[in-house]
């Protein structure tokens, strides 16, 4: 069985291109699985995963628990309204009492930067980064990859767009990277208060209008508007930014036949995409949704090595 260079999902600087192929490849095996009628695997049989997710989270909390069902580990989901943090316990205090219970996992999720390294100074389990602030959200990136890499059958040279509130995007610093070590281009396209001062540091080229360059794009991925971390609106109002950035029925007639849209979710229906851009078929929203458990029972299967004969099973 094949393993990952490093112990710890921190960022996506943390994988080689190898360890990325790997995970995909491994993540492919398990989307078939979870196509069958019976998804369960004895594979991760007696390992204890821990959700410890202390920011809100639908999707990737979701999916991380069924991942970790699917595979047969014992798992133990913490909410911050559960958590003793809100009795005013550290994030150290509460790392030492999860290491003294001796689980393999942790998949954390923490509104500060840097929360899944402070857990790996203070625990022997194997730490996975769910989304830490607006720094990286690496197994986001991962599942945006594997749908790539599935719909088109390979990543080298596809020209991708990323779109929108890229200074606040988590997911623009995990994937943007990513993409161009694989071979990809990539154009952040967002209007200047939605940059960040050096995009082009993470390999991307610059655009500030979508209008003009829509139909050079194999994709065209679009951020969501994080309202929540966002101190001072960074344009007029909502209504322009969907008029000069939103996907809606016109744009979608200027991309190139074969392009698709891709979303981290949750849409902001009528802002980033109107309905029609939502509900077309070129929309990947919810094959992405579906490729994350994949992906995350792949990551979860090669960092703590399950049995070689479960993943067959």
């Amino acid at each position: 069985m094949s393993t990952l260079s490093s112990k710890h999902l921190l960022t996506m600087s943390d994988l080689s291109c190898e360890d990325i192929y790997s995970i995909l490849n491994t993540a492919r095996t398990f989307k078939v699985v979870n196509d069958r009628a019976i998804k369960k695997l004895p594979t991760l049989r007696g390992r204890t995963v821990v959700n410890l997710f202390l920011e809100p989270s639908t999707r990737t909390r979701t999916s991380f628990e069924i991942a970790a069902k699917r595979l047969s580990a014992d798992g133990i989901n913490f909410a911050a309204s559960a958590s003793a943090t809100t009795k005013g316990e550290s994030l150290i205090d509460t790392a030492q009492t999860l290491d003294a219970m001796d689980c393999d996992l942790v998949v954390i999720r923490h509104r500060y930067a840097g929360a899944p390294h402070t857990l790996t100074q203070h625990m022997r389990a194997h730490i996975i980064n769910g989304g830490d602030g607006k720094h990286q959200h690496p197994t986001q990136a991962l599942l945006d990859l594997f749908t790539m890499r599935e719909h088109f059958g390979h990543i080298q040279n596809l020209n991708v767009a990323i779109v929108g509130d890229i200074a606040h995007s988590r997911v623009f610093g995990s994937l943007a990277p990513a993409l161009v070590a694989l071979g990809a281009q990539v154009t952040a396209i967002a209007p200047p208060t939605l940059l960040p001062a050096r995009p082009d540091a993470l390999g991307a080229q610059i655009a500030s209008r979508l209008d003009e360059v829509i139909a050079d794009f194999d994709v065209i991925y679009m951020l969501r508007i994080q309202q929540e971390r966002i101190e001072e609106s960074p344009f007029p109002s909502l209504r322009e930014y969907a008029m000069l950035y939103g996907i809606n029925a016109s744009r979608l007639a200027r991309m190139k036949p074969d392009a698709i849209i891709m979303h981290p979710g949750p849409v902001n229906r009528g802002v980033e995409l109107s309905s029609e851009a939502v509900d077309t078929a070129r929309n990947l929203l919810l094959y992405q949704v579906n490729a994350g458990v994949a992906v995350r029972m792949a990551l979860m299967y090669l960092l703590l090595g399950g049995e070689q004969d479960g993943l067959a099973a």
